[in-house]
């Protein structure tokens, strides 16, 4: 049996060894985008599949394949498992056709989360591009949920167009909410825009939080992470108090294929988080 060792960001759900997929069913299917939708999945009773933020699932579609799909739902909710999808191949594609009653495959979850416990008594700075987002809800959930151990919380997202923004709901809510700072903004503006235009990188030097005492998640594709670092270390963080999420060629979850296998790491089995400055130089490699 396959023993991951300590997480290097202290994964706070419990993690699964497992190679063999349970049979879960859809309970519900919401279209958030195009092409994406987020599948809510009832796990079988009596299976326990409490996660931390920022781990992962992999989702069978029978007949066809797996996938690791990020958990995009509330960790304080694990009989209700969210996973926000966008249908790229034959498989994310097959998915996200499944329909209340379907069944799928499930196994999870894996991987080290977002470091909520250091996060704590820090001002937290969220960079979310894209579908990017799905990975960082369920640890904005924590934060908002726990509000009282964080200090100012910014949450800076950037996607394509108006009409690719997720989580429209949930956006509107927390920003009603007064103490969490939302900022959106789109490369290009089309129809009735009237919010941000431009890359998300943009809105850090304008975001409230103390340099010396934040910490900051970030998720999106890898060109803008590298952006959204470069410019969090100008605006004068350090290294180590930048996390994000890598997903890069994982296939089997548990470090043993050695697709996902960046030098010394496996992002499924080492992350999908990681400190920045433990992968600083294999994020210079060119995506694969």
């Amino acid at each position: 049996m396959f023993t991951a060792p300590p997480p290097d960001a202290g994964a706070e759900g419990s993690t699964s060894d497992s190679t063999t997929p349970v049979i879960a069913r859809v309970r519900r299917r919401r279209r958030d985008g195009p092409q994406i939708c987020t599948l809510e999945i009832e796990a079988p009773e009596g299976d326990m599949h409490a996660f931390a933020p920022g781990q992962f699932n992999m989702l069978t579609a029978f007949g066809v394949g797996e996938v690791p799909i990020s958990q995009s739902g509330d960790p304080a909710m694990s009989q209700r498992l969210l996973h926000t999808l966008r249908a790229v191949g034959p498989v994310s594609a097959a998915l996200t056709q499944l329909g209340p009653g379907d069944a799928l495959g499930l196994r999870g979850p894996f991987g080290t989360g977002w470091p909520m416990e250091e996060a704590a008594g820090r001002d937290v700075v969220i960079i979310a591009g894209g579908l990017g987002l799905a990975p960082l809800r369920s640890a904005i959930y924590r934060l908002l949920a726990e509000r009282e151990r964080y200090g100012n919380i910014a949450l800076l997202y950037g996607t394509r167009s108006p009409g690719d923004i997720l989580f429209r709901r949930e956006l509107e809510s927390w920003r009603r909410r007064l103490d969490v700072d939302i900022e959106v903004t789109v490369d290009h503006a089309l129809g009735q825009w009237h919010g941000h235009v431009g890359v998300v990188t943009t809105l850090i030097p304008h975001a409230a939080f103390d340099p010396m005492h934040a910490i900051a998640f970030v998720c999106g594709p890898e060109i803008m992470m590298r952006f959204a670092i470069a410019a969090l270390c100008d605006a004068g963080l350090a290294h180590d108090a930048i996390y994000l999420s890598m997903e890069r060629s994982m296939k089997c979850a548990v470090g043993t294929c050695g697709h996902c296998q960046l030098g010394p790491v496996f992002v499924c089995r080492d992350g999908p988080v990681f400190r920045y400055n433990r992968v600083r130089d294999v994020l210079s490699v060119k995506e694969i």
